[in-house]
Order: C-alpha cells, then sequence, then structure tokens
C-alpha cells in the first residue's frame, strides 16, 4: 500500500483548491491514470456547503477540472467560487489505487469584497416588444461581472397567467458566458423548435403565437461579489408567428456616408438579427482591400447596423463583408433557414461572405 498519511495531508484554498503531502508515490499513481471526471471526483469533491457534512456530500460536486501540479492535486472550478458562499472539500485518499486512509474535510468563504449590491441587468437581447415564435436565444447583459452556475436557478419565463413554462431552455453544463461574465447566451430548447423532432410533438413549442409572456431574471442572483442583483429584472414580450426565411441582404438598405466625414455607413436590415453575431460579424473593406477601423453600433431593435470609422472617408467603392453564418432571432443563416423542410432538404450557399457594395462620393 503507497505511504499516504492523512496527518500530512493539507487541503488549501484560494482560485483553486490544492491537496499537499499526498507523497511522491501517489502522485505518480495519479499522474499515470486517465481517470474521467467522475472518479476524480470520488478523490476530491467540492461541494457549496448545505450546513453539514452528510448532506453536502448528496449534493451534485462542483464542476472543474483535475491534474496534479507542482507535487499536489489540484481542483480548478468551472467557475469562480462565489464571495459569501461556503464551501466544502473532500479527499479521498483511500481512492487512490494501493492508497488508504481517512478521508480529510476542509470548508472555506470567499471573502466579500462589497457590502453594498450595484449589479444590475443592463439589458435583454432580443429588445423587441414582439418576437418570433421560434426565437432561439437571448442574451441577457448585465452590468458588471457574474457568477456562473446554478443560472436557471434565476431564470423564469411564465405565460400571461403567470404559470411557468414547462422546461424552456436547453439546460447544459458549460454555461454561454462571454470572457469577463457580463453576457449570458440562454437558449431556448431547438428540440421544441424544430418540427419534426419528438419533444416539440410531445410536449409541444415553449412559446405559441397570439400569447404573451414574461422573462424574469430574479435579484437573488449573485455577482462576482457574492452580492445580490439590486432588482428583479422582467422583460415582457408577445409572440407572432415563427420567421422560418433566411435573411437575404439583397434586401437590405444601404445608406453611404460622404467623403472627408466621419459620419456611419448604415445597413436596414429589414428585419432583428442576433444581436451579438451582427455587432462582431460584419467588416467594412476600403477600396484597396484593407479593414476600415472604427466602431460599429446596433439600434435598440438590432433592425439597423451602423459604422463609424476612426478616419474620415476617401472617395472610392467600399464593401460591407457578411458572413452567411449571421443569423436572425429564430437561428436562421443566410441561405440556410434553422428549421428546413426535409423534403425539399436545405438551401446551402456556396460562399462563405456576401459582399455588399456602397460607394463614398
Amino acid at each position: 500500500m503507497l505511504g499516504v498519511s492523512a496527518a500530512e495531508i493539507e487541503i488549501r484554498w484560494g482560485k483553486n483548491v490544492e491537496v499537499s503531502g499526498v507523497g511522491l508515490g501517489a502522485l505518480e499513481v495519479l499522474q499515470r491514470t486517465n481517470w474521467s471526471r467522475s472518479q476524480w471526483q470520488q478523490l476530491l469533491s467540492v461541494h457549496a456547503e448545505q450546513g453539514n457534512l452528510l448532506t453536502d456530500l448528496n449534493m451534485p460536486a462542483i464542476l472543474g477540472s483535475y491534474g496534479v501540479e507542482s507535487n499536489q492535486v489540484r481542483f480548478a472550478p468551472q467557475f469562480p467560487f462565489e464571495p459569501g458562499v461556503n464551501y466544502r472539500a473532500v479527499f479521498r485518499p483511500e481512492n487512490i489505487p494501493g492508497g488508504g486512509g481517512k478521508p480529510i474535510s476542509s470548508t472555506f468563504q470567499w471573502p466579500l469584497t462589497r457590502t453594498q449590491a450595484t449589479t444590475r441587468v443592463a439589458a435583454v437581447y432580443p429588445a423587441a416588444d414582439v418576437l418570433p415564435e421560434n426565437i432561439l436565444k437571448f442574451y441577457i447583459q448585465f452590468s458588471a461581472s457574474m457568477s456562473g452556475g446554478r443560472i436557471y436557478e434565476h431564470i423564469h419565463l411564465r405565460d400571461a397567467s403567470g404559470k411557468a413554462v414547462q422546461l424552456p431552455f436547453l439546460e447544459i453544463d458549460e454555461e454561454l458566458w462571454n470572457r469577463d461574465m457580463t453576457r449570458l447566451t440562454l437558449f431556448l430548447d431547438p428540440g421544441r423548435i424544430k418540427r419534426g423532432v419528438r419533444p416539440l410533438e410531445e410536449v409541444g413549442p415553449s412559446l405559441e403565437p397570439g400569447k404573451s409572456y414574461t422573462l424574469t431574471v430574479t435579484r437573488d442572483w449573485r455577482d462576482a461579489n457574492g452580492l445580490p442583483l439590486t432588482a428583479d429584472f422582467v422583460k415582457k414580450f408577445a409572440v407572432a408567428a415563427a420567421d422560418r426565411e433566411s435573411p437575404d441582404p439583397a434586401k437590405w438598405k444601404v445608406e453611404a456616408p460622404r467623403s472627408k466625414k466621419t459620419i456611419p455607413v448604415r445597413v436596414d436590415f429589414k428585419e432583428a438579427l442576433d444581436h451579438a453575431i451582427a455587432q462582431r460579424a460584419l467588416r467594412v473593406i476600403d477600396p484597396s482591400g484593407f479593414a476600415v477601423a472604427g466602431a460599429v453600433e446596433l439600434d435598440p431593435t438590432d433592425h439597423q447596423w451602423s459604422f463609424t470609422p476612426d478616419q474620415p472617408w476617401k472617395q472610392g467603392a467600399y464593401q460591407i463583408l457578411v458572413p452567411t453564418i449571421i443569423e436572425d432571432l429564430a437561428g436562421n443563416n443566410i441561405g440556410k433557414p434553422f428549421d428546413v423542410d426535409l423534403m425539399r432538404g436545405p438551401q446551402l450557399m456556396t460562399n462563405s461572405m456576401v459582399k455588399i457594395p456602397f460607394t463614398v462620393r
């Protein structure tokens, strides 16, 4: 049996959980293993503390990655530990192949760095009051960095009578945050959008045309400092018929600027497009074929896109490059509807970019 002494083992808390004193022999064994996440969790599990050891261990372990680094067993949480929340780590040396010893437990609370709540939901996109029945996703924009994990406890979709919509969202372990955790991408369950699939046939759509709904983000959601939001956020919207047509750049209207000015070039999409993709995907190319530096802005309904150059426009023929991955609110790409008629087959475009010309005079 490997020499693993409980007296020498120490659990240290920081951004990661590190277990030292395991012994070189045991570490070498662990380095040679090809364990799954569930196997690592049998050795080292980290839980949000519920008040006692038995209850804690019956709760799902926090997700993250495991490994052996600098002569320590290390756990890196998928999301940062939340300030003000109590955590418990349990290391079980008996689960090292050839090892033994009693479990070692440690608790920790990341300190609060603020005392007054200031974080709020800054916006929810799409911002429109009327959305298609087959809307694919929402973006929730916060005013500051948020905590991750258990997000679906704080987001609720209800009909006009206040009744909760049954499992409307695609609940996945890998939460879809931007890098600084200020924007969450929230997908509705595609199985209740695409025609001919079992969830839609058995459960029905999450949204129905002609009806009204409320999307609520509750204030008990904690930010990166462990403090709640300043208030609930409520978005009310009505539902229109499904949109199953692809965006068509040939129908877009371009308003070209004049030379020697820094006024924006504007594009009217004739419909609302996906907020995040439209904001980052379109590019302006100058007459020499180089990208123009500048700032992008969308109107409040995501129908219009504008680009203001850093330097005044020069005369010439410009292009707006539009990748075909751009989407409308229902996830329809250019040339590829999200929900195609399987008998007709998808209508795919061969080029990855659509070029929209405009002239600066």
